[in-house]
Formats: structure tokens, sequence, C-alpha cells
């Protein structure tokens, strides 16, 4: 059995799709997918993403602002009380990406300092974005203890340096459809590299579908497509590469495993 550490199912187009949640979840829960991480972009958001997923058990939610949505300064008093939530195992996801505008370094700055301190103050684990921002990244991780809450860089895109300063933190890396892409010829070689006790894998969809699927809507079913493509990377069975991801996912997000 495999896990989705990372979708947001209240961004799926389900009329494009032409099915419904329950239909998107059967069809992974077809795929080996038992356990799905629901993920936070916007605090305003929050609740109707939580009341979407609140009967699902076999669905948990994080709660954090994307850098990418962080328009003003973060509300922490509100990010611990949605947060507080028993349905949310992580904080975020939050993080830095300077690949658009540099107006925002500043407030993304800020932002993803105060989820640091939340996560530490909540003790759970911060789920990070991270993308043309690797030495600022890892500075403020380690400036603000980043690694007594631990957490993981989610959709890794970057270098083995970056990688191994995450993990030397504690944290894992997270691997999605992208590096089913031909053009991802360096982070195939950051694959081969990640220790399997240190990976977990992911869709982020709706977004980032793995070949064959690429150009069309992601669906955390495709997650198995990115397992069978890891495993072949690595050289191993894809039961040594499930077995490992969700047991590193229910280990970092203090879940019980199932069965």
């Amino acid at each position: 059995m495999i896990v989705d550490s990372h979708c947001h199912l209240d961004r799926l187009d389900f009329d494009k799709l032409d099915l419904n949640l329950d239909q998107v979840l059967n069809n992974a829960r077809a795929k080996q997918v038992e356990h799905f991480l629901c993920v936070s972009v916007t605090l305003d958001q929050f609740p109707s993403m939580l009341e979407k997923i609140k009967h699902y058990d076999d669905v948990s939610a994080s709660c954090g602002v994307h850098p990418l949505d962080q328009k003003d300064a973060l509300n922490k008093q509100q990010l611990i009380d949605l947060a507080s939530h028993k349905k949310v195992v992580a904080i975020g996801e939050t993080g830095l990406d300077y690949y658009y505008s540099k107006d925002t370094h500043a407030v993304q700055q800020a932002s993803f300092v105060g989820h640091i301190e939340v996560a530490n103050e909540l003790q759970k684990p911060l789920i990070i974005h991270t993308r043309d921002a690797r030495a600022d990244t890892i500075n403020l991780m380690r400036e603000h203890k980043a690694e007594n809450c631990g957490g993981v860089l989610h959709c890794f895109t970057e270098d083995w340096d970056m990688a191994k300063k995450a993990i030397d933190m504690g944290f894992y890396i997270s691997i999605s459809g992208i590096v089913t892409f031909k053009n991802a010829v360096e982070l195939k070689e950051v694959v081969k590299q990640i220790p399997l006790d240190r990976l977990l894998i992911e869709t982020d969809s709706p977004y980032l579908a793995p070949v064959p699927y690429r150009g069309k809507t992601n669906q955390p079913a495709y997650v198995e497509d990115v397992a069978y493509y890891i495993s072949e990377l690595k050289g191993i069975s894809f039961n040594e590469l499930a077995k490992a991801t969700t047991d590193n996912f229910y280990s970092l997000f203090k879940l019980a495993a199932k069965g």
C-alpha cells in the first residue's frame, strides 16, 4: 500500500474530471493508496477544505499559507487556532518561492518564519515549498530551529546539496510526478541519492500529472505511477519503495499505520 503525502483535494476540478470526491478517492484506493494528506494553501479557504474532507478517516489535513498566496502579514494566532484541529497533522504548505516577483520575498520570509514558530509551538511537522530559494530556505530553517518540529521539503526539484542539508536536519524529501518528465535529468540523479528512510511520494494534484498523464488533471491515483517510476530509478522493488515511503509518512505525521 502507498500514500499520497501531498494533494489538494479541494482544488480538483470535478466537472473536468467528470468525477466527484468519493470517486476520486475510490479510484486511488483501487490503486493501493491507503491515505491522503490534503494540503492547505490559504487560511481563509481552510474551513471549506476541512468541510470537504472531514468525513473521510483516510484523509488528513495540513494548515498554512502557500508562499505565493501570502499577500499580507501572517496572522499567527489564526494559524494556531485553525491548525489545532484534530484532523490537522502538519503546518503548511509554507516556504519560499522566488521564481516570480522579487517584491514578495520579505513577506514570504516573514510568513515562513511564523509557520516555523507555530509548528514548533504545536509540535506538528512543516510542509515546505521551495523554489529558486535554496540558501534562504535552509538558512531560515536553521536560524529558527525547524529541526525541532521536523517536516518535509515537498515536490522537491532542487539539487542534492540542498536535499542533503535538509536531510541532515532530520527532514524528509518528497518527490512528485515531475521526476517522470524527460527534462528532469538532475532530479532523477538526486532521487537516486535520497536515502529510502528519508523519502516520501506525492501527486501535488491537481497539478503536475506524471507521465503518461502529463498535461491532464492530476489526481491521487497517479501516485502509484510515481512510486513505480521511483522504484525503477532506485533499482528496488515497488513493494520495498511502497513500504518505506508509507512507513516514513506515518512516522513523520505521527499517525497510526494501517493494519
